[in-house]
């Protein structure tokens, strides 16, 4: 029963995310949107790569850190055209646009603009990294989606990758250090980082037990990009429940007489 109810929730968010990739594509190009369809095709050929890469098996050592590296980079880049949207919309509401002879509506629609991209790829981005994060986790071993690991974890690897770790978690690595969980078990620290901010995952990788993400993103400067992942999280589950909201709204509105 509970493997029904699993696959049902899987097959949901897998629908909806198909529904969120192609639909917005299939609108602009019956309205002419070329600049969506421009940057849609981009990110669609790049993360179609990226995607290929992950769900083949045997899986490479450095296949996890490119796959991390590229989500990583729509996340980083979805928060910079967020807060560039909601500055120039601030810009506006202050009246800065009458500096530049600018009226108020054109600096508006840009402003949305940036914001729109910004959730939009953010979403989308996070939904597929996540399908990803399963995907290579389970190919190297160390992890399964529910039940027990197909591999033991042996010392000094990290289960994400499956690669050695080179540094002692109280060093300071050359390239990247090396992150101890609560449940003592060890990690690259761009792995599990990744694995937690890109792929949404909330407990550790081999043992399944909750991270605790305060400790993990003690810098302040790091927690904004923790809340604008749960943001965009809430913006996909209003994405996954909108035909329900839309039909209790109609049924409100028919209670009510409005139609």
């Amino acid at each position: 029963m509970e493997k029904t109810a699993l696959q049902i929730l899987l097959g949901k968010q897998l629908m909806t995310l198909l529904a969120l990739w192609i639909i917005p594509f299939v609108l602009s190009l019956r309205s002419q949107y070329w600049r969506f369809i421009f940057f849609w095709l981009i990110f669609s050929c790049i993360t179609g790569l990226v995607m290929r890469k992950a769900m083949r098996k045997p899986i490479s050592g450095t296949t996890p850190r490119l796959v991390y590296k590229w989500f990583y980079f729509i996340y980083k880049l979805s928060y910079g055209l967020g807060i560039i949207g909601y500055i120039v919309m601030m810009f506006t509401f202050f009246g800065v646009n009458f500096i530049f002879n600018q009226p108020p509506h054109t600096w508006m629609d840009v402003g949305l603009l940036f914001v729109f991209y910004g959730l939009y790829y953010g979403v989308l981005g996070r939904d597929i990294s996540e399908i990803c994060a399963d995907k290579m986790a389970c190919h190297v071993g160390y992890y399964t989606p529910k039940g027990i690991p197909t591999r033991h974890l042996e010392r000094n690897v990290c289960a994400v990758c499956g690669n050695q770790l080179l540094t002692d978690v109280n060093e300071s690595g050359v390239i990247e250090n090396t992150y101890k969980l609560t449940c003592d078990h060890v990690f690259h620290e761009f792995c599990i980082r990744g694995w937690c901010i890109v792929g949404k995952k909330q407990t550790c990788p081999y043992c399944k037990e909750k991270v605790d993400l305060k400790k993990m993103f003690c810098n302040p400067w790091e927690r904004p990009h923790v809340l604008y992942g749960q943001l965009l999280d809430w913006i996909r589950w209003l994405v996954a429940w909108q035909p329900l909201i839309l039909f209790i709204v109609q049924g409100i509105n028919w209670m009510l007489g409005l139609e």
